[in-house]
C-alpha cells in the first residue's frame, strides 16, 4: 500500500487553504476549482457541474475487469461551509466574514483527495473508483441534486462510502454501524393567528403569544410521553417570533423547529402530533394555527454488507480496540442518506478529538479540523478501495445506476 507521508505537507496546506476560504452551499466555486486542479494534476478525467458545483473524478485500475461497472465504487466527500462567524485566531482562520468550515468538510475533501492521490500513484487494482465531491450538504440536499443531475446514470457503481469526522471520538479511533447512523430531519413552522389590540385591553384581543408558549410546552410531550423510551427522537423549537413593541398585542406568532428520528414511522408520528397539538391548543384559546412541514433529509441507513466491510477495514487500519463496529447513532442529519436509498453503502466516523480526548463540537465557532488525522483518512480510502477490489466484498455484484 502506498505511503501517505510524502504528501502530508501538501494535504495540510490544502486543507488550511480551504478553511481560510470557506464557501456556502452551492457557492463552492473556488473550492471546486481547487479540487479539480488537484485531480487534473493526478491525470484523472473530470466531470463538473453535477449539483451545480459538484466534481466527479474517475480512476480505473489496471486490472482486466476494471471497466466492468459491477466493479465500480463511489467515495464521497462534502465541500460546503456554514454561515458561522469564526472566533479562532490562528493563521488559517476564515477570511470570509460570516462563513466558516465549522463541520470539517474542508478535512473531508482533503482526505478524499489524499486517497485519490494514493490510488492514482499505484492503480494496480481490478476496478473503478469514482471520487465524488459534493456541494450543498448543509441544508441544500446537494446529494439529491447531484442524483437529479444523473450522478448514478453517468457513473454506475456497485457501492459507495463516506466518512465524517467525529469530535466525540479521539483521533485514532473510527466507528460505523449497521442500520441507522444519522437521523432524518424535518423542519416545521407553526403560524398562530389571533386578534391584536392594545396591551392594556387584553380582554378585547386573542393574544397569540401565550398560545405559542402553550403550544411549545405541549410539543415537548410528543417525545417524553409519545415515543417509546427505547426509540430515538428529538423535537426542538429553535425560534419564536411575534410582535413589534411592548404595548401592542400582535395578530400573529410564529414557531420554528425541527424534529428528528431514526425511523420513518416515528417521524410520521411526530409530524401528526405537531399538527394535532398546534391546532387543538390554538382552538382552545380561540386562535387558529397552520402547520407547515418542510421535509429535510432521510435517515442515513447503512447497508449491512457494506457497513461490516467498512468496519473490517477500520479494524485493519486502527486496530479492533479502536474500532467501534456498533457506534451509537447520532441525531444529526446527513444528505448521504439520499444516496444510500439508491445505492448500497456505508457512512462512518473518523475520530477528530486531539490528545486522546473529545474535540470541539461540530458547528461551533471555535471548531477546527484536526490535521493529524488527514493521513489516516487518506490511507483509509486507499485501503478500503483496494480491499474491495481484492474480493473482500462478500456480496453480490449487482450494479446500481
Amino acid at each position: 500500500m502506498p505511503d501517505i507521508t510524502p504528501y502530508l505537507g501538501k494535504l495540510i496546506g490544502f486543507r488550511r487553504d480551504l478553511h481560510a476560504h470557506p464557501e456556502l452551499k452551492f457557492e463552492e466555486t473556488r473550492t471546486s476549482d481547487q479540487v479539480a486542479a488537484w485531480l487534473q494534476a493526478l491525470g484523472l478525467p473530470l466531470h463538473r457541474g453535477l449539483g451545480g458545483t459538484g466534481v466527479v473524478a474517475t480512476l480505473r485500475g489496471t486490472g482486466a475487469d476494471a471497466d466492468d461497472p459491477a466493479r465500480a465504487i463511489g467515495l464521497r466527500a462534502d465541500m460546503d461551509a456554514l454561515p458561522v462567524q469564526e472566533i479562532n485566531e490562528f493563521a488559517h482562520a476564515s477570511a470570509n466574514p460570516g462563513r466558516m468550515h465549522a463541520c470539517g468538510h474542508d478535512g473531508h475533501t482533503t482526505m478524499l483527495l489524499g486517497g485519490a492521490t494514493l490510488l492514482a500513484r499505484q492503480p494496480d487494482f481490478n476496478g473503478t473508483v469514482h471520487f465524488i465531491f459534493q456541494p450543498g450538504e448543509e441544508g441544500g440536499a446537494g446529494a439529491r441534486k447531484m442524483m437529479e443531475d444523473g450522478l448514478f446514470e453517468r457513473f454506475p457503481m456497485r457501492a459507495m462510502f463516506a466518512l465524517h469526522n467525529w469530535p466525540a471520538l479521539p483521533a485514532g479511533q473510527m466507528g460505523v454501524r449497521v442500520g441507522p447512523i444519522m437521523a432524518s430531519a424535518n423542519r416545521f413552522e407553526i403560524r398562530i393567528r389571533g386578534q391584536g389590540g392594545h396591551a392594556a385591553q387584553p380582554h378585547t384581543t386573542v393574544d397569540p403569544i401565550p398560545v405559542a408558549c402553550a403550544i411549545v410546552g405541549q410539543l415537548q410531550t410528543l417525545v417524553s410521553r409519545g415515543v417509546d423510551p427505547l426509540d430515538s427522537a428529538v423535537l426542538t423549537v429553535g425560534k419564536i417570533a411575534s410582535g413589534t413593541v411592548e404595548n401592542i398585542i400582535p395578530n400573529e406568532a410564529f414557531i420554528y423547529g425541527t424534529c428528528r428520528t431514526l425511523g420513518t414511522a416515528t417521524q410520521a408520528q411526530l409530524v401528526e402530533g405537531i399538527r394535532r397539538i398546534a391546532c387543538h391548543v390554538a382552538q382552545a384559546h380561540r386562535a387558529s394555527a397552520e402547520v407547515i412541514i418542510k421535509p429535510g433529509y432521510p435517515t442515513t441507513v447503512n447497508h449491512p454488507r457494506e457497513a461490516r466491510f467498512m468496519a473490517r477495514v477500520m479494524a485493519d487500519m486502527v486496530g479492533a480496540g479502536n474500532t467501534h463496529a456498533d457506534v451509537l447513532p447520532a441525531m444529526t442529519a446527513e444528505d448521504f442518506g439520499f444516496m444510500l436509498e439508491q445505492v448500497p453503502g456505508a457512512y462512518g466516523f473518523i475520530g477528530n478529538g486531539p490528545g486522546g480526548k473529545p474535540g470541539v463540537n461540530l458547528h461551533s465557532a471555535s471548531y477546527d479540523f484536526n490535521d493529524d488525522i488527514l493521513g489516516l483518512g487518506a490511507s483509509f480510502w486507499d485501503r478500503l478501495a483496494r480491499a474491495w477490489f481484492e474480493g473482500q466484498d462478500p456480496g453480490s455484484k449487482e450494479v446500481h445506476s
